[in-house]
């Protein structure tokens, strides 16, 4: 289903290096939005299906912040994987690759919660990415993306599981923000340490096809702390390992200190590449992921710049739409598209308004399969469940189509 003439899509920009967006939101009176929050709370409120006033939110769907990590970059390091003329040389463009989709966090806001059904579809040069939100609770997304010139695919499933660090009580992640705020305003006890680390759970797949490589690789757990000082970071251990070849690389991303959360960096990485079997260390990487990323070879003792964070993912363009007559109302920009105009002109009223009816028309889609005993299934993707809870999605076509929305490359 197509949208109609009328109705126009919000593409904002994409979350990078200088924080555009959160600059905006950040200079919002904190009082106000913190009064808005006791629009929603209140005296029995369950927060587990709160919505979070417009104020907290960015324009944009966190099905768009995740296609960004992988459409809003400068360069091509993802085309760059299959450039190696060795595995060893493929797996080290791997690592630059994934530590480029590690975006910047901004403490106090939050994208949309994707909607059931919701896709979001852009390409950029002969790259094409879609993806879709197979599930709303517990929330899953599906991502797929191919590039038919470097022969590379990409498929994605992974759903965030929250996780307390504190006497806190479990909550779906979008309601994160108003958690953290209220248990500040109630004063509740035993603060120190306090926290919520989501820990995104699901695979992320990279296959080169020119090669028939693939490799598995996992994401960072993202933290947001009350105490001492109040941020969000990205934080824990990531792996990436080769089916093929027996490579494999981990990376350790480090949060500040709990004393005083005055000690470290919170963008440090430190990782290694090493070979499955022999455990041997090939490879030593060591940087930030917003700033510089150096690669050492203990062969020959050759140190060299892996990443360039300022290169990468900063000033980075804006989508646009080039073909509106194939957009689908399904679509995240035209889905959002009342609430985010009314959040970037600060209309909190028209955006609570805009937001009540998506959530409406949500309700009511549900209850009409439910009295048709109609089971939803995804548009694009193949998903199935394992008893432990895992989820595993799987593109129905072989290859994404161009898309109505690009980015220039």
């Amino acid at each position: 289903m197509f949208i109609d003439a009328e109705k126009t899509p919000v593409l904002t920009p994409p979350m990078s290096l200088e924080r555009r967006l959160a600059a905006e939101h950040q200079s919002l009176n904190l009082v106000q939005r913190i009064l808005s929050l006791f629009r929603s709370v209140g005296p029995g409120s369950d927060l587990t299906r709160l919505q979070l006033p417009p104020q907290f939110n960015l324009p944009k769907s966190h099905l768009q912040c995740y296609g960004e990590s992988v459409y809003s970059i400068a360069g091509d390091l993802l085309g760059q994987c299959s450039e190696g003329k060795t595995s060893l040389e493929r797996i080290t463009a791997v690592v630059a690759w994934s530590i480029s989709t590690t975006r910047p966090l901004v403490f106090g806001v939050s994208p949309y919660n994707p909607i059931l059904g919701e896709t979001h579809h852009v390409s950029r040069g002969s790259l094409n990415v879609l993806l879709e939100q197979v599930s709303h609770h517990p929330p899953v997304s599906a991502l797929h993306a191919t590039d038919s010139e470097a022969n590379v695919e990409l498929v994605w499933c992974q759903s965030p599981l929250p996780r307390f660090n504190g006497k806190l009580f479990l909550i779906t992640m979008i309601n994160l923000i108003i958690v953290l705020i209220v248990i500040i305003i109630l004063k509740i006890r035993s603060l120190a340490g306090s926290g919520v680390e989501a820990v995104i759970k699901g695979y992320r797949r990279l296959n080169l096809l020119s090669h028939g490589e693939s490799y598995e690789l996992t994401a960072p757990s993202l933290v947001m702390k009350l105490l001492p000082m109040p941020g969000a970071e990205w934080n824990g251990t990531v792996h990436i390992r080769c089916l093929e070849s027996g490579l494999q690389a981990e990376l350790r991303y480090h949060r500040r200190s709990a004393v005083l959360g005055l000690g470290g960096s919170s963008s440090a990485v430190h990782g290694r590449i090493f070979h499955r079997d022999s455990k041997q260390t090939l490879r030593e990487i060591r940087g930030r992921w917003d700033g510089e990323i150096t690669v050492k070879d203990l062969a020959s003792g050759k140190v060299s710049l892996l990443y360039n964070a300022k290169a990468a993912i900063a000033q980075l363009e804006t989508p646009f739409l080039r073909n509106p007559e194939v957009l689908l109302a399904t679509e995240s920009a035209v889905v959002w598209a009342e609430v985010s105009a009314a959040v970037l002109r600060r209309d909190w009223d028209g955006a609570r308004e805009a937001k009540r009816k998506v959530e409406e028309e949500q309700r009511r889609r549900r209850a009409e399969r439910e009295n048709e005993g109609e089971l939803w299934e995804p548009k694009f993707f193949r998903i199935t469940q394992s008893k432990d809870g895992d989820w595993e999605c799987f593109p129905i076509a072989s290859n994404v189509p161009p898309a109505p929305i690009v980015v220039y490359s």
